[in-house]
């Protein structure tokens, strides 16, 4: 079996400066980022470089004519090496600009047109979450050949950026609500790939327990001490969320990621908070149907880092976890009930590369029945 720890190298700073300094940022670079991230980190040291901001081409989540916008903005030629700064829109943005561009953004999303690598890609994360930093995946909102919205993945090694610079200082800036999305978010990470059954190598273990290890003692400091612990604890969260990508590169992703897609896709709902919403109920679904398989090791994991029995870990954990983020239902996010079908049809068609990690086998029953209880 084949891993891959991490490609490339891993640096920690104590600040963008100091990254700045160590990497000789020059003309032939260019910045991608938001204003938001820029301005406090990054105006003031006068870069000699190309800056791109993410939010002159739209706002949201990253979608193919997004893409395409930059595209026509951004001339290969006027870069040698390429910074992404910013959370996992900036960093799935960041992967496709470093390709060579051998077709559309659909054709490459759509797999009709070659990945080519070109450019250097040095990637520092400014969220808690998504572990895109380590991962050898772009994702974005497509439409598919049925004209619905969806997101999709761009799977590719070459993807993996050469540098991973993590600045904990960065997090600063992130307001709660997508911090606890984000750290949420890494933490379905490091479970779903824990309970990959196809993919799930020593190296995913290893690294996924560590991950649910320091996020939820983050969560319980900010449960007992209130939402300004996090500010104390940020380097564990930003080097557990890269342990957490770091083990779902090794086995993917699964029922709650590809459910979660056409959510986000068709209702534009933040990544973290569209995995959160059916993350519980996901997990009770595996721990009836088969209870005696590897949701009993992790139970025995939850148990041991939160207190408790097994029996109650699945409780113990939904109940931690809402007092970092209330628990809305999708209908508060616009979801009706003709959408069960069309969804499920969307993540039937366009998700088997995260369907087939599913823990229990994930038929379409199944998956209507999660929409219908998480309604």
């Amino acid at each position: 079996m084949r891993e891959i720890l991490i490609k490339g190298q891993l640096h920690k700073f104590e600040s963008f400066e100091e990254f700045a300094e160590e990497f000789q940022l020059g003309s032939e670079d260019l910045i991608l980022t938001n204003e938001f991230i820029y301005q406090p980190f990054m105006k003031e040291l006068n870069l000699d470089c190309q800056i791109v901001f993410q939010e002159k081409f739209g706002a949201g989540e990253p979608s193919e004519e997004m893409i395409t916008e930059i595209f026509k903005a951004v001339k290969p030629e006027s870069f040698k090496r390429l910074i992404a700064v910013g959370g996992g829109a900036i960093m799935d943005i960041g992967k496709v600009l470093s390709l060579k561009r051998t077709g559309s953004v659909h054709d490459l999303y759509f797999k009709k047109a070659e990945v080519v690598q070109e450019k250097e890609l040095i990637a520092i994360p400014t969220t808690c979450g998504t572990g895109s930093e380590v991962t050898n995946i772009s994702v974005a909102i497509v439409r598919d050949d049925n004209g619905n919205t969806t997101k999709l993945g761009l799977v590719s090694d070459l993807l993996i950026p050469s540098s991973v610079c993590l600045i904990p200082q960065m997090l600063k800036t992130l307001p709660y609500a997508p911090f606890a999305s984000s750290a949420i978010d890494a933490l379905i990470h490091a479970v779903e790939s824990y309970l990959s059954p196809s993919r799930a190598t020593m190296t995913s273990e290893l690294y996924g327990v560590k991950a649910m290890e320091l996020i939820l003692e983050g969560f319980r400091r900010i449960r007992d001490q209130g939402r300004d612990a996090r500010f104390e604890y940020f380097d564990e969260f930003i080097t557990a969320s890269c342990y957490a990508g770091i083990a779902f590169l090794q086995a993917g992703c699964a029922t709650v990621h590809a459910m979660s897609f056409p959510l986000g896709g068709t209702y534009h709902v933040p990544h973290g908070e569209s995995n959160y919403a059916l993350f519980g109920k996901v997990l009770e679904k595996y721990d009836a149907i088969k209870p005696e398989g590897k949701i009993m090791e992790f139970k025995q994991t939850i148990a041991r880092i939160l207190g408790g029995t097994p029996e109650h870990a699945i409780f113990n954990l939904k109940e931690l976890l809402e007092t970092i983020l209330h628990l809305k239902p999708l209908r508060e996010y616009g979801f009706k009930k003709e959408d069960i079908d069309i969804f499920t049809d969307s993540v039937i068609e366009n998700q088997q590369r995260l369907v087939v990690n599913s823990y229990v086998p994930l038929t379409k029953e199944l998956i209507k029945e999660i929409y219908q209880e998480t309604m």
